[in-house]
């Protein structure tokens, strides 16, 4: 029976577009009235938080005010929406030839789930996506309260899909030690570099793009 293939999300089936996220956290600044490097730091440093813990006007209130702000109700729920734009600009970025490897997994019988470290708004953007549409479970460590690398949260992947961990493939680019993490839940693990390559000294199977999946399963 075909195995299992769960996914990373950003960097692994599309661009993490680091810079455009830095971009559109910076013109939310500038809505709020708070500096923009300041609040693009604060949005670096509280990764953990906003991916395990907080939603997108949280995140707006709660920043801006450490950094002196006073924003106004109106003044975040714009914050927020700029962010949830990008949200869903970021997983429409997703190319036809990720979307034709996705296509022939399922075609080849292979269950497909997602494991994210992502904020709110990604998973909200997420169930309307081309990208949701092909996945039979997906994961988000908004949702669950845990993130990778944490064992947690590939063994709720692997619950969902009503198998054992060790039955599943998991393909990332290693951002955030998920590699190591799913290697130790069982998980076979596949690094791809196709966006981007987060975890060069690991020291097992690599693909230069995902189209390269589907044979390599097959054999």
């Amino acid at each position: 029976m075909p195995r299992p293939v769960i996914f990373d999300l950003f960097h692994t089936l599309v661009d993490g577009a680091d810079s455009e996220r830095d971009r559109v956290v910076g013109e939310m600044a500038r809505m709020v009235g708070v500096e923009p490097t300041a609040l693009v730091a604060a949005y670096h440093a509280t990764w953990r938080d906003r991916m395990t813990r907080w939603d997108v006007a949280q995140t707006v209130r709660l920043l801006a005010g450490r950094l002196g702000g006073a924003p106004t109700d109106e003044q975040v729920v714009r914050a927020a929406a700029h962010r949830r734009q990008l949200a869903g600009w970021l997983l429409e970025s997703v190319t036809p030839e990720t979307l034709a490897v996705l296509d022939a997994l399922r075609a080849d019988g292979h269950p497909l789930a997602l494991v994210s470290n992502a904020t709110a708004e990604a998973a909200e953007a997420w169930r309307t996506s081309r990208l949701g549409r092909r996945f039979d479970v997906a994961v988000f460590s908004c949702q669950v309260g845990v993130a990778k690398p944490d064992p947690a949260i590939y063994r709720v992947a692997a619950d969902r899909l009503g198998v054992d961990p060790a039955e599943c493939v998991f393909v990332g680019d290693g951002a955030d030690g998920e590699l190591a993490g799913a290697a130790a839940v069982g998980m076979t693990v596949i690094r791809t570099t196709e966006h981007h390559d987060n975890d060069p000294s690991w020291d097992g199977p690599a693909l230069a793009t995902l189209a390269e999946l589907p044979a390599l399963l097959r054999d």
